[in-house]
């Protein structure tokens, strides 16, 4: 280990969008009863990005008031983590990278694994940080949940980055112990290139997710890791808010525990509250539950947080971090509530709008319409480039 003191998240900041779709107006328009939303799935609202806005500007949304805080002198590193990448060669955080003036001597990549790679990139990060305790790496993870109009996935979409900056002494989240790891080739969920929307067998990703929820619990315990009562609170990927009070109940009952109603509450109701309002944000679901926790509870110093992370397709990994003392003065809290209230709300022929449009494949001047109130902006696409500014 770097220090006495560790590895782990040392600041951790989100954005989302401009726009916003409340479920009620979904529900109006398609003639769904509005508790299938409220209640059958725990949605509430789902973030929807101006046209000029996409994974980059997020993500660098997210991420500049890490850099304001603490400089860029020691990030050697940024993990981009996103599953709807814009490039297939060119990795979205070297745009983050320029956007955010970081310094040139370091190494920028994107990982993909479905709602996994985040916790792949900290994963990652950790190992270089233990390698070498005077560098920092940004971490983010950066994503568009997008599906087809009028398809059973369409009330689960979402979007926002989460930026968390990685290093030793961290002042938030300590790591401690093994990881738990599960890979189960299965096709609940893909995007094969030439789609734009996701295709999902619902059934079957539940079911996979389950299954995968058994699997790295059970390698977790068989690494030595804390026995379940040990946590105060559990952050599970979050497709939608009542997924992780499934996979919880499941986790409880697998493990010979009491699924009484409260009992699940206590442990993961105050990591929904930003899930519920965004939508789901793939790869920064699971660290949006983190924010949302430690910017309600109590006082969590010194108490044990589990993390279920998993990716459709399907990989997952249970880990475990403890909350460092002194955590509350590095919290975001006005910010993170701050970017949710700012999101203007839109009715359904808005959002039709703006999820029908596309960029044409010609390599034409295409300028994207100012919509987005934001400090950085999707200006344009020139000739195959996308092109961003900041304000």
């Amino acid at each position: 280990m770097a220090s006495d003191s560790g590895i782990g998240i040392h600041d951790l900041s989100f954005a989302t969008t401009e726009f916003v779709l409340p479920h009620t107006a979904l529900a109006e328009y398609n003639g769904t009863e509005i508790g299938k939303y409220h209640i059958g799935i725990g949605q509430e609202s789902m973030s929807v990005p101006a046209a000029d806005e996409d994974i980059v500007t997020l993500a660098a949304a997210a991420a500049a008031p890490i850099v304001e805080r603490h400089g860029s002198e020691r990030i050697r590193t940024v993990v981009f983590a996103t599953e709807s990448s814009i490039d297939q060669a060119k990795s979205g955080g070297v745009y983050v990278h320029s956007l955010l003036g970081l310094p040139s001597a370091a190494r920028v990549v994107e990982l993909k694994q479905a709602c996994y790679g985040a916790t792949a990139g900290l994963q990652f990060a950790l190992g270089l940080v233990a390698r070498d305790p005077s560098q920092q790496v940004l971490v983010i993870a950066s994503d568009v949940s997008k599906y087809e109009l009028d398809s059973p996935g369409e009330a689960t979409q979402g979007a926002a980055a989460v930026a968390m900056l990685v290093g030793a002494d961290p002042a938030l989240i300590r790591f401690d112990g093994p990881s738990g790891l599960f890979t189960a080739d299965v096709m609940d969920f893909w995007r094969p290139n030439y789609r734009d929307a996701a295709l999902v067998d619902g059934q079957e990703s539940i079911s996979a997710y389950l299954q995968a929820v058994e699997g790295c619990w059970k390698d977790y315990t068989e690494q030595g890791g804390h026995s379940l009562d040990e946590f105060a609170a559990f952050c599970y990927h979050q497709p939608f808010t009542k997924m992780a009070y499934k996979a919880h109940r499941h986790l409880l009952n697998y493990c010979g525990f009491d699924t009484d109603k409260d009992v699940i509450e206590q442990g993961l109701g105050q990591t929904t509250a930003y899930n519920r309002v965004i939508g789901n944000s793939y790869t920064a679901s699971v660290y949006l539950g983190l924010a949302a926790l430690l910017d309600q509870a109590e006082d969590l110093t010194d108490r044990s947080i589990g993390f279920l992370s998993y990716g459709s397709g399907s990989v997952a990994e249970f880990f475990a971090g403890q909350v460092v003392p002194g955590y509350r003065d590095q919290l975001r809290t006005a910010e993170h509530q701050k970017a949710i209230a700012r999101r203007t709300e839109l009715d359904y022929a808005g959002y039709k709008e703006l999820h029908e449009r596309s960029f044409p494949t010609d390599g034409g001047d295409y300028p994207t319409p100012v919509q987005t109130g934001g400090q950085f902006r999707l200006a344009a696409l020139r000739g195959h480039k996308r092109i961003y500014e900041r304000r």
